[in-house]
Parts: C-alpha cells; structure tokens; sequence
C-alpha cells in the first residue's frame, strides 16, 4: 500500500517535558511511554501499546482490569478518572504501597 507510514506501536513525538526511558508522557489526547530519553522539546519515541509497568499514585489500589488513569500533573498513574486521561487497564492487582502498577495500554484517543 503506497500510503502506509509505519506500524504504530511506537510513534515519534515531541516530549511535552524531559522524560526518561520508560517515563510516561501526555502529548494531547495520545499517552505514551518514552523508549530514551529526551529533553522538553526534542523528538522522542514513544510506546503506545503493549504491557508497561508506570509508576503509580501512592495509595491508590487499581484491581487487575481495572481502569487507570494517567495524572499529568503529578506524572502518575491514578484510579482517579476526574480531570486524567484514560491509558488502559491493570493487568495485575496492586496494593496501596506499591510504586508501581502494570498497565496494558490502550492507544486511544
């Protein structure tokens, strides 16, 4: 097909602030995780699809496929859908303490 550009697991944005590999990033309505590093400005790869582990809200509990939110103010993931932005699901159960939950991307806008 003479139109295809790419697959688009992975797209090429530009980071709304400096990101580090594996960091989250909101660029619109598209959520991504950054594959380098970049500074604010500057081009950078971004996942958006696929199992991540994010850094999650301190005290939140998302239960496995629960919906998660990305807090791009506090550049997290919350159970909170009020003012977030919806990024998928949990794939596995978190507890309050954990730093981390595991979010299977849903690549909507």
């Amino acid at each position: 097909m003479k139109n295809f550009v790419q697959e688009g697991d992975v797209v090429e944005l530009v980071a709304p602030y400096d990101v580090s590999s594996g960091d989250g990033f909101l660029v619109g309505s598209l959520f991504a995780v950054a594959m380098g590093d970049a500074l604010n400005g500057e081009k950078v790869r971004g996942r958006i699809t696929g199992v991540v582990d994010l850094n999650k809200h301190a005290g939140d509990t998302p239960a496995q496929g629960g919906k998660v939110y990305w807090d791009n103010t506090a550049k997290e993931v919350t159970t909170t859908a009020t003012a977030n932005t919806l990024i998928g699901a949990a794939t596995l159960a978190a507890l309050g303490g954990d730093a981390t939950v595991r979010v299977r991307l849903n690549a909507t806008v």
